[in-house]
């Protein structure tokens, strides 16, 4: 059930506009600010024989981040806010999709059997034989940095992207000025499981809208039940949900993807391995993987700082993108 509640979450930020703290003075600034997404070019490089889609944002001589998203999430879900906001305070920006996800290369001749099944086979202690590993999808970053000449990355992992973050922080030491991993899980059992209402908008999400606007207003609704109420600007979901379905799903590969986190297991092991700056941010509301895997994580780095963001659901809407900010732009200035 733990790793389950792992995948719902990450799904639900997948589908999710983005819960956004609803302080009308910043919100309708918000709606305002600039778009880098659309400011800057989409790439695609060839990396272990995967043809991954990013977006290179900022000064090539400035000091780079490498942002990593969650589970079948594209790279347009860190948002106008965080995103602008680095670029602002002089950083290189580098994002991109994960392999079978947004535009990254999809692999349609591999078998994405049911998710119920890949429960079943790892409580009953078999491999679940992932497609590809959170390992794998840790070289594609890699192999990214290669490709654009970056020694040395600050990585920021969301979700799925905190778990393969921590992968990288282990077996890529040499690679990294600091690692932060956000909204994200050591994938330890005992922590605990998702809100009501949060499997509640995943069975509204499992379901086909029959239509594109039907569609959009699904997706705004499921931004809405995963942020406090307070904290909710439906003009943001909006904006990101019909963004995200221009570029379209694709379950096959999030159910995928799944799988590589089903198989990661328990990384409580590899992350006391770790030994980079590490920084932990969670959301304090966060109904999927509540506080308390953030605080686990944190616990289990050697070294890490652990920021709960009150109000912060499971997504990055922009006032809660500017608070995260507050807390990551100074940590990678002093790294």
């Amino acid at each position: 059930m733990h790793k389950l509640n792992l995948f719902l979450g990450a799904l639900l930020l997948s589908v999710a506009a983005g819960a956004a703290p609803a302080d009308p003075g910043k919100g309708a600034a918000a709606k305002s600010a600039p778009n880098p997404f659309d400011s800057h070019p989409i790439h695609f490089a060839a990396v272990n024989e995967v043809s991954i889609a990013y977006q290179d944002m900022g000064p090539r001589d400035a000091e780079p981040v490498l942002l990593v998203m969650g589970l079948g999430a594209q790279m347009l879900h860190w948002g106008d806010t965080l995103v602008q906001g680095l670029l602002d305070a002089g950083f290189r920006v580098v994002l991109f999709d994960n392999r079978d996800a947004g535009l990254s290369q999809k692999f349609y001749d591999l078998s994405a059997p049911p998710v119920w099944w890949t429960m079943v086979k790892d409580k009953v202690g078999l491999d679940p034989d992932p497609a590809y590993t959170l390992e794998d999808m840790a070289a594609d970053a890699i192999g990214l940095q290669d490709v654009l000449g970056i020694e040395r990355a600050h990585v920021v992992g969301a979700s799925m992207g905190g778990m393969i973050a921590q992968v990288i922080a282990a077996r890529y030491p040499q690679r990294l000025r600091s690692l932060t991993s956000i909204m994200s899980s050591s994938g330890a059992a005992g922590l605990p499981e998702a809100q009501p209402q949060a499997l509640e908008a995943l069975a509204s999400a499992a379901e086909r809208a029959p239509n594109r606007a039907e569609g959009i207003e699904k997706g705004v609704a499921i931004s809405r039940a995963l942020g406090s109420p307070e904290y909710f600007d439906e003009a943001d979901a909006r904006q990101r949900v019909e963004r995200v379905a221009n570029r379209g799903g694709f379950g096959p590969g999030m159910v995928r993807q799944f799988e590589a986190i089903v198989a990661s297991g328990d990384r409580s092991a590899l992350l006391q391995e770790i030994d980079v700056p590490t920084l932990v941010i969670h959301g304090a509301a966060d109904p999927l993987l509540p506080v308390a895997h953030g605080r686990d994580t944190a616990e289990k780095i050697p070294g890490a700082d652990f920021v709960a963001i009150p109000g912060m659901g499971h997504t990055f809407g922009p006032v809660a993108s500017e608070r995260v900010l507050g807390k990551l732009v100074p940590f990678l200035e002093n790294h």
